[in-house]
């Protein structure tokens, strides 16, 4: 089931906004060097290990660039690839085929590179029962492709903007005054606002883990960059009462000991923002 961002509209606006970047006012070298009635067919070739991602959104693109254009599929998103295997077969015109090249190269070997990491970090915490999740360090208008690959990566999206959960990091603490103070000021704004979102609330120390459970009102606490043997302490300060999530620095290293702490969830800024593109390619055969 796709995520409720993934909406006909939003991904056909992300499309024309892309196309627009990279078409300007013409694809000069496809409409200069081949023929207008000229038909072909390329297939999607992947070079190198991982898991496959971004082939719905393919198939949004060709159909974006050029509605006759036909697209088989070959591979589903999630399917685990290795060097050779083919994703899809485009054919009709050769200079839609063109132009729509690149954008489902450049979409699809960042978004199965996410997918490829997200899962082997999975594998990592498998057994533990910590879930994985992405945050908000994503590239600018490409956020919802990015969150889409975590998922079909196996990962779960935290929030997608803002505007859908509150999270008091660090400085709203330390700009509100404490974290009782922020937890009660957003409450209040809430409010006032007459919004209901879910409140999460980041803590550094075992102190601020006490005064957010004292607090209450949250659903989330946030163990941020704390040791393993501090953050098994405040999962059971923190009892049950409310979720938790270990965030900070976590690497391929470390992240099976923090799912060992017993805390709920784990989320990874490095899911989307230091990944290698898997290697994949678009051929005439």
């Amino acid at each position: 089931m796709k995520p409720t961002y993934l909406t006909e509209k939003s991904i056909s606006e992300f499309i024309a906004s892309a196309l627009a970047e990279d078409i300007g006012d013409g694809d000069h070298s496809s409409l200069a060097a081949v023929p207008a009635d000229a038909q072909n067919r390329a297939r999607l070739l992947i070079k190198g290990g991982g898991i496959l991602a971004g082939v719905e959104l393919a198939t949004y693109i060709f159909r974006a660039v050029d509605p006759s254009l036909q697209v088989e599929v070959l591979l589903q998103d999630g399917t685990p690839v290795k060097y050779g295997d083919v994703g899809l077969t485009v054919s009709g015109k050769a200079q839609s085929i063109l132009t729509a090249e690149r954008l489902v190269l450049n979409c699809m070997q960042r978004m199965s590179g996410i997918a490829t990491y997200t899962r082997s970090l999975l594998q990592l915490i498998e057994g533990t029962g910590a879930k994985l999740l992405d945050t908000r360090k994503t590239t600018p208008n490409f956020r919802m492709m990015e969150k889409w690959a975590v998922v079909i990566g196996g990962g779960y999206n935290h929030r997608f903007g803002l505007y859908d959960m509150v999270m008091l990091k660090d400085n709203h603490i330390d700009y509100a005054g404490g974290v009782r103070e922020a937890i009660t000021a957003t409450h209040r704004y809430l409010q006032e606002k007459g919004k209901n979102l879910e409140i999460e609330v980041e803590t550094r120390t075992l102190q601020e883990v006490e005064e957010a459970v004292a607090t209450g009102g949250i659903q989330r606490i946030m163990l941020d960059n704390m040791p393993p043997e501090m953050m098994r302490e405040a999962v059971k300060i923190i009892g049950g009462r409310y979720e938790t999530e270990a965030s900070g620095g976590i690497t391929e290293k470390t992240i099976r000991a923090v799912a060992e702490c017993g805390v709920d969830y784990i989320s990874v800024g490095a899911l989307t923002h230091s990944i290698s593109s898997l290697d994949i390619s678009l051929k005439a055969f």
